[in-house]
């Protein structure tokens, strides 16, 4: 068969996960970099980081009870339905409570959102399982195949975002009715997605197996420990700027001189950037993995969000605005080369059996721990230098500082990462590498 004609017929299959991670993201870029402006419109602004930080605790547990299940007693793709179809039950629960009162309760709208998130943070495991396999029973590489595909769920984020934006949604609950509806939609569609196997005996022994903890026996390989450890360092950046970037942005307005600036207007449709920054830097995986290794890649994503936050510490929406598009620029590096390229770094280093278990325990271990971690430690930063202030120049001063100590934080965490992961196989010769070095010398591509 011929690499145009290989090609063709593998098509319509990436065609339809593309769909998948469209549906998938849109869901989450409704109301992920939009709903901290929500919340401090409404006088939530000081638990903005407990909204934030319910996703990183319910993914400390719930990917991983959700991949037991995927890996042990039910398709993946019957799960990830079952999962969006909750998820947006309770999420269209909150946006027609929001939208029903002035000043809703943060008890009410706090419990229907947390039912929400704990049901769609192990969809984004699931979808990853859900294409691996789809693409391994195709006879497809994944570290090629799958970052072009992955492409169509930021642009999925990017679409929900500017929709949100442009409709005035980002300021009211309309946004999270949006997401709900959107989870609706991939419910039914997860069910046309190419069947997953489910591995119910066979290589699972004892009651670890029983219960579907083998991806923990992962920890056992310092390589694999250290992974996981500054993966966790690491996560704790994830949601800093999705829950603080746009209430930051549009603070800008208070002082005269910004005041009616596209950014400070457009906070949401600014942040956008940063998805289609997303765009470029997924599809420069596969390269980067092949010629660097997962240490280096890993490390240009540390130190790109070094600049991430910095970049927003010392800039603004004004004459400082190209400060802010260079913020969205390095942002493709900083999420993709850590999430992305670790995503696939596991799923190299894992065997089918626990694939979705695998996933899972990163996902606890980055927007699980991680994350939850990052964003009350920010939370309890901006409260400080922020809203314990007046609004006006205080505020904005208090910001930048907030951005700058995230920037130092991220600084540290580089340096540690450089000095102290020793990746045997981050050279030619390890598995991850193989693939991706057979993948790139077939013409195969979406």
């Amino acid at each position: 068969m011929t690499s145009d004609t290989a090609t063709r017929s593998h098509f319509p299959l990436k065609a339809r996960l593309a769909g998948m991670g469209f549906l998938e993201f849109a869901v989450w870029g409704s109301y992920l970099t939009s709903l901290g402006a929500y919340l401090a419109r409404i006088g939530m602004g000081e638990h903005i980081g407990w909204f934030y930080a319910v996703q990183g605790v319910v993914s400390i547990f719930m990917p991983g009870l959700i991949g037991i299940v995927a890996d042990r007693w039910m398709q993946a793709q019957k799960v990830l339905s079952m999962c969006h179809f909750i998820a947006g039950v309770f999420m269209l629960a909150a946006g027609f409570y929001g939208l029903g009162t002035e000043a809703p309760s943060f008890g009410i709208l706090f419990a229907l959102y947390t039912v929400s998130v704990a049901f769609f943070m192990p969809t984004i495991g699931l979808s990853n399982s859900v294409a691996y396999s789809a693409l391994e029973g195709a006879g497809l590489d994944s570290v090629k195949h799958f970052p072009p595909i992955r492409v169509f769920g930021t642009i999925g984020f990017i679409c929900a975002m500017l929709f949100v934006n442009f409709t005035g949604f980002q300021n009211t609950a309309t946004q999270l009715v949006c997401s709900g509806a959107l989870s609706f939609v991939l419910a039914l569609y997860a069910l046309t997605m190419p069947k997953c196997p489910v591995n119910k005996g066979g290589a699972h022994k004892g009651l670890a197996g029983a219960l579907g903890l083998d991806a923990f026996k992962l920890f056992k390989d310092p390589h694999m420990a250290g992974f996981f450890i500054f993966s966790m360092f690491l996560g704790v950046s994830l949601q800093i700027t999705n829950g603080f970037a746009n209430p930051f942005i549009q603070s800008f307005g208070q002082l005269p001189e910004y005041a009616g600036t596209f950014g400070v207007d457009n906070a949401n449709a600014l942040i956008s950037l940063s998805q289609m920054s997303e765009t470029l830097c997924i599809l420069l995986i596969p390269f980067f993995l092949k010629r660097f290794g997962i240490k280096t890649v890993m490390l240009m994503a540390m130190f790109a969000w070094v600049l991430r936050f910095g970049f927003f510490g010392i800039g603004n929406p004004g004459s400082g605005v190209w400060l802010f598009v260079l913020s969205m620029i390095v942002y493709g590096v900083a999420f993709d080369f850590f999430n992305v390229s670790g995503s696939l770094y596991v799923d190299k280093k894992t065997s089918v059996e626990i694939r979705s278990s695998a996933q899972g325990l990163f996902m606890i271990m980055t927007n699980g721990i991680g994350a939850t971690a990052g964003t009350l430690c920010a939370q309890s930063v901006v409260n400080h230098y922020v809203f314990s202030r007046p609004e006006g120049a205080a505020q904005v001063e208090g910001w930048s500082t907030s951005w700058l100590i995230f920037a130092g934080y991220a600084l540290v965490v580089a340096v540690l990462f450089l000095f102290f992961f020793h990746e045997k196989d981050v050279k030619p010769g390890n598995k991850a590498v193989d693939e991706a070095e057979r993948a790139a010398a077939s013409d195969d591509a979406i």
